[in-house]
C-alpha cells in the first residue's frame, strides 16, 4: 500500500515518514510549498498533486495540518487524505472542502473535534500528538551544555513581542468603548481557565442602543480578511487569531515575572525577540527546536508550559516534547492533558499566577518528586503517545491497515 506523502517542514515529519515505513507502507514523498498562496484552493498546485496521485498510484494521501488544495485533489482521485492537526487555530479546517468524504481528519484539540462534527464534518477524530523519545533518549549533556542551559525554571516560546505580531497595532484603530470592553474580555480570560469567553463576549450586544454585536464595531475599524471558502466567523477569527494571543501574551509575561521572583536560580526564557527584557528572566533568544530544544529542556528543573488560547482544551505539542525528554511539566490547564495524563502522577498544573510561582519554586528544590513526576510523564510518552500506536490508529480509523489497535478506538 502506498502512501503519498505532503512534505514540509512540520515538526514530527521525518519521524512520520520513517513510522509509515516500519508499517510497510512505501511512502512516495511529494514536495509540498506550504506557504504557497495556492494551499487553500489553487488549481495549479491541485493538478499536481493530482498527477501525483496518479504516478504513484497512491492508495492515500497524508499531510501534516489541513490544506484544501489536498482535499481537493483527494477527492477528484476519489481516494482517502489522511490529516493530522497538531496546532491551533487552524482555519483551513473550516474550509468547505472538509466536507469531502475521502477525508479523515485527526485533530490533537477535542474541542475543535466537537465543533466540526457539530458543523456536520464526517470522519474527524481526536487524536494527541506523538514524540520520539528514543531520539531525545540519545541527546545526553556536557558540562557546557549544563552551563549553557541551566536553569532552575524555562520556558520555550514566543512573547509576541516580534514584528510579525503588528495585527496588535490595530487595537488603536479600536474606540475607547470597544479597548475597555476589550482589555475587560482579555483580562477575565487570562485568570479562567478551562472555558473560552472570547468568541462569545464578541457576539454580545453593545448595549448602547445601536443594535450592534461588539463583533459589528470591531469589523468597522479592522475588517477581516475571508479565508476562501471558509465558514469560519469573523467573531472566530478574531478570538482566536488576535484575542487570544493577546491574553497568552499578558499571561506569560505575568507567570514569567512572579516565578522568577519566586525562584532562587536562574528562569530562563528562549525565544525570537532577542531584546525583550521582563524583571530577572533571563533572555536567552531564540533555540533550534530540533538540537537545542532537548538540551534546554533537559537542563532545566522545571519547564513550563503557558499555552496559547486558541488551544482550547488540546495538548500542545510542546508538551508531549517536554516529556518525551524527561522533562518535568508545570503547565496551565488544558482538558485534554488531565485526560491523557494523571496530575500530579505525571506532571503538575497551576491555577492561578500565584500559584505558578509557588509549585515552580517548590519543584524547582524538591528533586526527588520532581524527578519521579517526570520519569512517569516519560514512560507514558514512550508507551502510549510513540508515533508507531497512533498511526497505526490512524489508519485503522480510515480503514486503511490490518494493524489491530486491540480494542482501542478514536473518538
Amino acid at each position: 500500500m502506498t502512501v503519498l506523502y505532503m512534505d514540509w517542514p512540520g515538526y514530527g515529519s521525518e519521524y512520520i515518514k520513517k513510522t509509515f515505513e516500519k508499517m510497510g507502507f512505501k511512502v512516495v514523498v511529494f514536495d509540498f510549498p506550504q506557504n504557497s498562496n495556492g494551499i487553500n484552493l489553487g488549481t495549479e498546485l491541485a493538478e499536481k498533486i493530482v498527477k501525483a496521485i496518479v504516478e504513484s498510484k497512491a492508495d492515500f494521501v497524508f499531510s501534516l495540518n489541513y490544506f484544501p488544495v489536498i482535499a481537493t485533489a483527494v477527492q477528484a482521485c476519489h481516494i482517502k487524505y489522511l490529516s493530522w492537526i497538531y496546532d491551533n487555530p487552524a482555519v483551513l479546517t473550516y474550509s468547505m472542502t472538509v466536507f469531502f468524504e475521502g477525508n479523515h481528519i485527526f485533530h490533537f484539540d477535542s474541542s475543535e473535534v466537537e465543533k466540526l462534527r457539530n458543523a456536520g464534518v464526517a470522519n474527524v477524530y481526536y487524536l494527541p500528538l506523538s514524540a520520539d523519545t528514543g531520539r531525545y533518549d540519545a541527546v545526553e549533556l556536557t558540562d557546557d551544555d549544563r552551563a549553557k542551559y541551566g536553569a532552575d525554571v524555562a520556558m520555550i516560546g514566543s512573547m509576541y513581542t516580534e514584528d510579525k505580531f503588528r495585527i496588535f497595532r490595530k487595537y488603536e484603530k479600536f474606540d475607547d468603548y470597544i479597548k475597555g470592553y476589550l482589555d475587560a474580555l482579555v483580562k477575565a480570560q487570562e485568570s479562567l481557565y478551562g472555558a473560552d469567553i472570547l468568541e462569545p463576549g464578541l457576539e454580545q450586544n453593545l448595549g448602547d442602543g445601536s443594535g450592534e454585536k461588539v463583533i459589528d464595531r470591531i469589523l468597522k475599524s479592522v475588517p477581516l480578511s475571508e479565508h476562501g471558502d471558509s465558514f469560519s466567523t469573523p467573531q472566530w477569527v478574531f478570538a482566536n487569531y488576535y484575542l487570544a494571543m493577546r491574553v497568552t501574551a499578558n499571561e506569560r509575561r505575568h507567570v514569567m515575572e512572579a516565578v522568577a521572583d519566586a525562584v532562587d536560580g536562574p528562569v530562563a526564557l528562549y525565544t525570537r525577540d532577542a531584546s525583550f527584557k521582563l524583571g530577572k528572566v533571563i533572555n536567552r533568544g531564540n533555540i533550534d527546536y530540533y538540537e537545542e530544544f532537548p538540551k534546554a529542556v533537559k537542563a532545566a528543573k522545571v519547564n513550563l508550559n503557558i499555552s496559547l488560547k486558541s488551544i482550547h482544551t488540546g495538548i500542545p505539542l510542546r508538551v508531549i516534547d517536554i516529556m518525551a525528554c524527561g522533562g518535568f511539566v508545570l503547565s496551565n490547564y488544558q482538558a485534554d492533558l488531565f485526560s491523557e495524563f494523571v496530575p500530579d502522577e505525571d506532571f503538575v498544573y497551576y491555577e492561578n499566577v500565584k500559584d505558578a510561582a509557588g509549585k515552580a519554586a517548590y519543584y524547582a528544590s524538591h528533586d526527588e518528586e520532581r524527578m519521579r513526576i517526570a520519569a512517569n510523564g516519560y514512560r507514558k510518552v514512550r508507551e502510549e503517545h510513540n508515533f508507531i500506536k497512533k498511526l497505526t490508529l490512524m489508519t485503522d480509523a480510515a480503514g486503511l491497515t490490518e494493524y489491530s489497535n486491540r480494542g482501542e478506538n478514536l473518538v
